[in-house]
């Protein structure tokens, strides 16, 4: 079969997006990504190998503007240039997940008259798939309290190179092919794909307080943090990893923002976590969090506190005691969904086998 898959902008959508095509290509299916020029699918998806297609971008307008006026008009000539697509290209079913792609997928599903799956990746829903939730009953959710009426938990389908290559990994080994003592306590500190300052700032100012309570830090700041990279005697710091298995691996505890992939990817290799989630939005990461941070396998602290002396108070004494990270270690791989992507798989065959929504 041909599947039309939908999403992008940012990794939380275009990563189970990729997690799913590579499942369904490996079953014998042709996949063709739907994204704009804008995201992180214009790189990531054509590394992977699948053809990407593109649309506009079609930002949802939050104040009154012109573009309020014109945003149905240039959302409906979108959504006509993928029915058309899918068409052209005999698609049997279009799965979306969300991001700037998708609102004009769904409606294109919608005029073709094909079976339409969604995916949404955060616990409170966005624009794209409350719309699309309109137009079908097949409704994926990667948290148990997402706000999306109707969905059936799939979790979140995420890299299974990096959670198996996570949990096969040897922690000892792990640090010193990243170039770490492999004897040290280890936090991994990540913003995700954009970084994030304030949690970079934070644990710059705190690098004195771990090196005396012998903790080394392997900080991945981000690609547009400006930051230079620096090894040095119990901190390691990157632009970029393309080792996260390693990072996981070589990691006790990790300080991050709580978007969807990096939490589910967390829960399902057993890495406890400090989340700090992004301040700006509807407060989804948050909302993210919830699960693992109810079972006892993350903590949460809000952006505004989080600092230097909330590192010394808490996080270091976290990272200090070894009977407290397993207790955390085995809560957070407790509400880990390893097979996500199966579970989509199925609830998108079954579309099939239903055929459209009406």
């Amino acid at each position: 079969m041909r599947f039309l898959l939908a999403g992008g902008g940012t990794g939380g959508h275009v990563n189970p997006l990729l997690a799913l095509a590579e499942l369904l290509r490996s079953e014998g299916h042709e996949v063709i990504a739907l994204g704009t020029e804008e995201g992180l699918e214009q790189r990531l998806v054509p590394e992977r190998g699948f053809d990407l297609v593109t649309i506009p971008r079609l930002p949802l307008p939050r104040r009154l503007s012109p573009s309020v006026l014109t945003f149905p008009l240039r959302l409906l000539a979108a959504s006509f240039k993928v029915r058309s697509l899918i068409r052209a290209r005999n698609v049997d079913a279009v799965v979306g997940f969300g991001g700037y792609a998708s609102a004009p997928a769904y409606l294109g599903a919608w005029f073709a008259k094909v079976p339409l799956v969604i995916h949404e990746a955060n616990a409170i829903a966005g624009f794209a798939n409350r719309l699309g939730a309109r137009f079908t009953k097949h409704r994926a959710i990667a948290f148990p309290n997402s706000n999306l009426a109707g969905g059936t938990l799939t979790g979140m389908p995420i890299r299974k190179e990096l959670v198996e290559g996570a949990l096969s990994y040897d922690s000892g080994q792990a640090r010193v092919e990243l170039g770490l003592d492999p004897l040290l306590p280890t936090l991994l500190v990540t913003g995700g794909s954009q970084g994030a300052k304030s949690i970079n700032e934070a644990v710059i100012a705190a690098l004195p307080d771990f090196n005396n309570a012998g903790i080394q830090v392997l900080h991945i700041v981000g690609e547009k943090a400006g930051l230079e990279e620096l090894n040095t005697a119990g901190y390691l710091r990157l632009a970029y990893c393309d080792r996260m298995d390693a990072a996981i691996a070589a990691s006790d505890l990790a300080i991050s923002r709580a978007g969807a992939s990096t939490v589910s990817e967390f829960a399902a290799a057993g890495l406890p976590a400090v989340f700090v989630p992004y301040p700006v939005g509807n407060g989804e990461q948050r909302h993210n969090a919830t699960s693992v941070i109810d079972a006892g396998g993350a903590e949460l602290c809000e952006d505004s506190v989080f600092n230097a002396e909330y590192i010394a108070e808490r996080v270091i004494p976290i990272l200090s005691h070894k009977a407290t990270l397993k207790k955390m270690s085995d809560a957070a791989r407790s509400t880990g969904i390893h097979d996500a992507a199966e579970r989509l798989r199925d609830m998108l065959y079954s579309a099939v086998d239903t055929g459209s929504d009406d």
